[in-house]
């Protein structure tokens, strides 16, 4: 390996000293070790050389001409919150100590010192830094997916779930990450993924339920060419594609069980065998999967293998529902407000009216975050005006009593009539929708899929609708 290769591995150290023996010593001894040293003799030339580039480690020497150490630590400091600092002195008494460390050095070592002394506080400054440095990866991580809707949560429950994927996201564990539909465990799992040192590897997603069960194995492990029917070339599965990276495999609980028997050997031997090859190749891929099912009743009933789920749920994550978290309704909204008007050309108000959003609060969603999503799009899209009114969500949401009723309705095959209201509950139900439906044509030029597609509704049905009510567009 090219020297200077393997010094960017080890990690970099600046050395700061007045005194040109010294400074001599620590690079013969920091550059044997295979540290790539830089040298400063004053505190500020030190200062200019980490405003060049950051250093793993600074090695400063408390007494030097001009600017001390001490002032020279604040100094570091302000250019870089989290350098890792280690005063060198020959005057260290507790007071030295302790005034470097209450300004923020990471250790204090004392002239004359044993080089096992630097060479054991070296590597633990390395390898702080590198621990912070995986932490501001997260960070970044985090923010992108702020940035694009990917995960919002402002609730006790879903910050716990951000320090998990902090600790786990440097590892290689497979995490198994838990919830209802929509809650967003894909997205998770692409955090977890973009805050490990893996973020410039792919990201390769499968759902399992989409997959013919006959097809998943070639899917996964790939082919070689005649393997069976209708395999007329080669083919690359997607744990050789996602070598290096990680590999989401979500809806796992639904692959049938000879396919949990190949991946679980692919866990424990990393390295699996393409259908009709007979030589196994091995991968360095983190397993990331998914699930909406219990596994642990999946197992009492014999449906998915026990030492499978083991191997998956060395760190389980698990989502909570959009109901148990009510707070992070009004982040959410404000952020698809802000998407859907970019999208849809609006300029509807990320101000919910308290009214509508107490409305939101107290609907349940079973859908989710994606449920929400698609009622937040669909209010964008029919707003009358600059903000979302209670007119502009389903009558489920928007008026819960009514929906219960024309339930009741429905199973007993008659209309009631609201007294309170003097209105058939039919009769609202139906403006309402005709409204929906015209609105929604309305905002995209009378295309009806895209209008289905608002409305969360299949455009067969949309059309059947079109008709039977005889709608079209104003003039």
């Amino acid at each position: 390996m090219n020297k200077a290769v393997r010094m960017a591995k080890k990690g970099s150290v600046l050395v700061v000293d007045d005194e040109e023996i010294m400074r001599d010593v620590l690079e013969t001894l920091l550059s044997a070790e295979g540290y790539r040293v830089d040298l400063a003799k004053t505190g500020e030339d030190g200062l200019e050389a980490y405003g060049r580039r950051a250093y793993d480690v600074v090695l400063l020497d408390v007494s030097m001409p001009g600017m001390g150490g001490l002032r020279a630590l604040e100094e570091f400091l302000k250019l870089d919150a989290e350098a890792v600092v280690i005063m060198i002195t020959a005057y260290a008494t507790f007071d030295t100590a302790v005034s470097a460390w209450e300004r923020g050095a990471a250790g204090c070592i004392r002239k004359p010192f044993q080089n096992e002394q630097i060479l054991r506080q070296v590597a633990a400054g390395v390898k702080r830094r590198r621990k912070e440095e995986e932490r501001q990866t997260l960070r970044r991580a985090m923010s992108r997916a702020v940035d694009r809707g990917a995960i919002i949560g402002r609730s006790d429950v879903m910050q716990q779930v951000f320090r998990l994927v902090d600790q786990v996201a440097p590892a290689r564990s497979t995490v198994l990450i838990t919830g209802e539909s929509g809650t967003g465990k894909e997205l998770i799992a692409k955090a977890i993924h973009e805050a490990s040192t893996r973020t410039q590897k792919p990201f390769v997603t499968v759902n399992s339920s989409n997959i013919p069960s006959e097809l998943l194995e070639s899917e996964l492990f790939g082919h070689t060419r005649g393997a069976f029917t209708g395999a007329v070339a080669a083919k690359k599965g997607l744990f050789e594609v996602a070598d290096g990276g990680s590999i989401f495999l979500d809806e796992i609980g639904d692959i049938p069980p000879e396919t949990q028997v190949r991946l679980l050997r692919v866990i424990q031997e990393r390295e699996f065998t393409p259908l009709g090859d007979t030589s196994p190749r091995r991968v360095d891929v983190r397993i990331i999967a998914a699930t909406n099912i219990d596994l642990k009743e999946a197992v009492k009933q014999g449906i998915f293998r026990e030492d499978l789920y083991y191997r998956l749920s060395v760190v389980p994550i698990e989502l909570p529902p959009l109901r148990d978290r009510r707070e992070d309704v009004l982040p959410l909204a404000q952020h698809f407000i802000r998407k859907y008007n970019e999208e849809n050309a609006r300029r509807v108000s990320e101000q919910i009216a308290p009214d509508v959003l107490a409305l939101m609060e107290s609907y349940t969603w079973p859908g989710n975050v994606r449920e929400l999503e698609n009622a937040i799009e669909r209010a964008v899209v029919i707003a009358p005006g600059n903000e979302v009114t209670r007119e502009c969500l389903r009558p489920e949401i928007s008026d819960p009593e009514t929906a219960r009723a024309l339930m009741r309705e429905g199973a007993s095959g008659s209309a009631q009539l609201d007294i309170s209201r003097g209105v058939n509950f039919y009769d609202e139900v139906r403006r309402f929708e005709i409204d929906l439906i015209r609105r929604a044509l309305e905002q995209t030029g009378g295309h009806q899929s895209r209008a289905a597609r608002l409305l969360g509704m299949n455009a067969t049905t949309l059309n059947s609708k079109i008709k039977t009510y005889n709608i079209s567009l104003r003039s």
